[in-house]
């Protein structure tokens, strides 16, 4: 796997984590995975999350929370995520309502207030996308264009949403060169349906991203799949192979 470790979005696995967040933990660990995305804590403690990811050697590489906390609840969301030992935030949705060119700037400035905050508190920030971002404002630009070029956050890139979008991931990766410590490493199924798949299996060309890993400065390969056809863990088993 090289020098850059590989994680998995626990979203891929909610169902399993929902019924025993820590027996999901083992069988990440179990199949060779070197840390974790978190998508929720499903109320346990960070004490307790800590204690699971120290014993099974598992590194929280990011968590995804949702917009509305941090913007009211930045300080709470930023002291759990450092008792967890994770050092990285990732906002990974915009409600359908605030994607309007008008929702796209007031974003902006939330972005920048919460970037700042992180980092007087030592954590590093970044924007997960999806497609909608992708679509042009009335400058002739896309929002996540606009987003990049008027924060200084990082962006977490989705290779498959990129891929959807009519985009090429690695001349994302290059043009966003060092800021982008996450990539979502995700296929997509080569018929109509464009739907989600295993690594290695569908038509998003993941070698040439993976190629371009170091020179983008990615810290982590995170594999998510936001849906899957079979079973979730047999799915990531898959994934965690291709890459292998």
């Amino acid at each position: 796997m090289g020098e850059i470790p590989v994680g998995v979005q626990l979203y891929t696995l909610r169902e399993e984590t929902k019924k025993d967040f820590k027996e999901t933990l083992q069988k990440v660990a179990a199949l060779g995975y070197q840390g974790v995305e978190f998508a929720g804590y499903e109320g346990h403690t960070a004490q307790e999350v800590k204690a699971w990811l120290t014993d099974l050697q598992l590194k929280p590489a990011s968590s995804h929370v949702p917009l509305e906390q941090l913007e009211s609840n930045l300080a709470q969301v930023i002291h759990f995520e450092q008792q967890v030992g994770n050092s990285h935030i990732v906002c990974p949705y915009l409600m359908p309502e605030r994607q309007t060119e008008k929702g796209y700037y007031e974003l902006i400035d939330s972005l920048n207030d919460i970037d700042t905050y992180c980092k007087k508190e030592g954590m590093s920030f970044s924007y997960h996308h999806h497609d909608f971002e992708l679509k042009k404002l009335s400058t002739g630009k896309s929002a996540l264009q606009t987003i990049l070029e008027e924060t200084e956050v990082n962006v977490e890139l989705d290779i498959y949403w990129l891929t959807k979008a009519g985009e090429d991931p690695v001349e994302w990766m290059k043009h966003y060169q060092n800021r982008t410590p996450f990539i979502h490493l995700k296929d997509m199924t080569t018929d109509g349906e464009q739907f989600f798949a295993p690594l290695g299996t569908g038509g998003v060309d993941v070698k040439a991203v993976m190629q371009e890993g170091y020179r983008a400065g990615v810290k982590w390969w995170i594999v998510e799949q936001d849906q899957c056809k079979e079973s979730p863990l047999s799915s990531i088993k898959k994934s965690l192979a291709y890459i292998k």
